[in-house]
């Protein structure tokens, strides 16, 4: 329950629940709001539609630990340590553990920074090594005769992005979150209190909204918006990408049993899906309206990516792909492709942010989720982000960019933004 409050009295004082809301129901969003819940938080979690309704919802699920530089690394440990537990006890979750092959062509200059890459992510203990592309082609099936180099992931795995962020919402129910969708909302107040108020339709504000201790906005492709309604600039940007689910076989539709699979130079990626496969990636590089955006996929799209599947897999024939829907959605950018994530503006350390993905949100959001959690309680009891004791990561602080940056949008999964650059 959340109270009306004086900037006195909105601080938690010892003893008491922090009143926090959580503005945004995506994968992100609903796992703070359950990680606040748990470590005792009063927590309210809005989103303007439904869970997952929007970039999590559309997400591909693909999930690894695969990264070279060294913060990405131990995110996405941490990530996929939690994705496997959720496994064993979250009701409505699976993790299905799958092979990640990532493959560059001949003639890709992007070949020559794989065995360097592969290096840097075996120093961080995972399972990774290269192949020859002949013994590649040999274990999983996969042409290769086209491959200059190719690198496999053994410690990978997908889930359904959908079925994580219901089950994590009714997690949040049981943990006390009021969880309000279909729920529109805007900062209608920063300075001297934290309110959250309604946006009915048309726009309008209702009144002086509620009192919070602290808010989180983690509204994906809105983010931006919504923090510019209380005069705070951040430079996140939408852009769109797509995916697609195609059936496999001749005599009718067939599960893909293969690994994952990114071909780096077509820029595709493939999982398995209990239908047949999915597959992406079709980035545009360009800002997208998250309001007026295309959600179906181009027809662009579904030539090229199911030319490349025809071309890398041996169980997708000439006349054995039958591609079943095809759709888009947003990823966010911002200048140095790492996300912003923590105390955000002028005040006093209870407005934070998290946002800024470049498509790698779902797959980080168990782990995400979490630092926010701690980030936040350790805000309210006065440690400040830069302090020792502070859980904060100082490469996503949302203060090191002024927010009016121009910046041209990279595509986050290519080997380069998988590479690092060691520091």
């Amino acid at each position: 329950m959340t109270r009306d409050a004086s900037p006195e009295s909105a601080r938690h004082s010892e003893g008491e629940a922090p009143a926090v809301a959580v503005v945004g129901g995506g994968a992100v969003g609903v796992t703070a709001a359950v990680d606040l819940a748990a470590r005792g938080a009063d927590v309210t979690l809005y989103d303007r539609g439904g869970l997952g309704a929007e970039s999590s919802g559309r997400a591909a699920g693909v999930l690894y630990d695969a990264y070279a530089e060294d913060v990405d690394a131990a995110l996405a440990a941490r990530a996929m340590e939690r994705f496997r537990s959720f496994d064993r006890t979250l009701p409505g979750f699976s993790f299905t553990p799958c092979p990640y092959v990532i493959a560059a062509r001949e003639g890709d200059p992007d070949a020559e920074a794989v065995p360097a890459m592969v290096d840097r992510m075996r120093a961080h203990d995972r399972d990774v090594s290269l192949v020859d592309p002949a013994t590649l082609g040999e274990r999983f099936l996969l042409a290769s005769d086209d491959l200059a180099v190719a690198a496999v992931a053994e410690g990978a795995g997908w889930c359904d992005p959908a079925s994580y962020v219901a089950a994590m919402g009714r997690r949040a129910r049981r943990e006390g979150v009021a969880v309000e969708t279909e729920t529109p909302v805007s900062l209608a107040g920063v300075d001297p209190e934290l309110r959250v108020g309604d946006v009915g339709e048309g726009g309008d504000r209702s009144g002086d909204g509620r009192a919070f201790d602290a808010v989180v906005v983690a509204a994906g492709a809105h983010t931006a918006a919504l923090l510019g309604d209380a005069g705070i600039e951040v430079p996140v940007v939408p852009y769109r990408v797509q995916a697609l689910t195609a059936g496999i076989g001749g005599n009718g539709p067939a599960s893909y049993d293969g690994p994952m699979v990114y071909d780096a130079t077509a820029g595709a990626y493939v999982r398995p899906h209990p239908t047949g496969l999915l597959a992406g990636d079709g980035t545009e590089p360009v800002p997208a309206d998250p309001d007026g955006y295309d959600p179906t996929g181009d027809a662009w799209f579904v030539e090229s990516v199911s030319a490349t599947l025809r071309e890398r897999l041996d169980a997708v024939g000439p006349e054995s792909l039958a591609v079943e829907r095809a759709w888009a959605g947003l990823c966010t950018a911002t200048p140095d492709g790492d996300p912003l994530v923590g105390p955000v503006g002028d005040h006093a350390g209870r407005l934070f942010v998290a946002a800024g993905w470049q498509g790698h949100g779902f797959m980080r959001a168990p782990a995400i989720g979490e630092l926010v959690a701690e980030g936040v309680l350790a805000s309210l009891d006065g440690i400040e982000a830069k302090d020792p004791g502070s859980p904060w990561i100082d490469a996503f602080d949302p203060d090191r960019f002024g927010g009016d940056e121009e910046f041209e949008i990279a595509e986050g999964m290519s080997v380069e933004s998988r590479a690092g650059d060691g520091e």
